[in-house]
């Protein structure tokens, strides 16, 4: 389910929760009730999100262990997942998708040719937003990392792995125009 649909129903709930507390919000303009319930949304989505995340914590250590040399830099995943992992090591990222059944992506790090990050308004809200890497990778020339939390500290931490990958292989940069 994505984030607007758990965000509408929980705002639904909110609204219902209220109706049926028999609170009057006569008082408060239309305005504020909005604002109100906006908010008591945001800070539900918070929490569940901890809740979910307090138990993906001991997958995600194991998923970002590594023994051979590799580094890891940042590991999360998106905001209420529980079937996406995301680990950025400093020769790699990995993608893991599934509950029961597992799909394994890595994507080296000196393919990259491109990343950018994106937040809507309600996203700036949640400190979420989606990450996008473009590479030269044949079989996913474009992933996403989805609804991650602080996604400019993530994008500048994986532009300066993504920069020393290409320096410690010895890659340029070279632009035709």
């Amino acid at each position: 389910m994505e984030l607007e649909q758990v965000r509408s129903k929980i705002k639904a709930a909110a609204w219902q929760a209220i109706a049926q507390s028999g609170v009057n919000l006569a008082a408060l303009s239309s305005d504020d009730q909005n604002k109100l319930v906006d908010a008591v949304t945001a800070q539900m989505l918070v929490v569940m999100d901890e809740v979910i995340g307090s138990d993906a914590d001991d997958q995600l250590t194991r998923l970002a262990e590594s023994g051979d040399g590799e580094q890891v830099l940042w590991k999360g995943r998106p905001l209420l997942s529980l079937v996406e992992y995301y680990v950025i090591t400093n020769e790699r990222i990995k993608v893991v998708k599934g509950l029961l059944g597992k799909d394994y992506e890595n994507y080296e790090l000196i393919r990259v040719q491109d990343i950018d990050f994106a937040q809507s308004v309600g996203e700036r809200l949640l400190d979420i937003g989606d990450i996008r890497i473009k590479g030269a990778d044949p079989s996913h020339a474009e992933i996403v990392l989805r609804n991650i939390k602080n996604p400019h500290e993530v994008y500048e931490l994986l532009r300066k792995a993504w920069l020393a990958a290409r320096k410690k292989y010895g890659l340029i940069f070279r632009e035709e125009m």
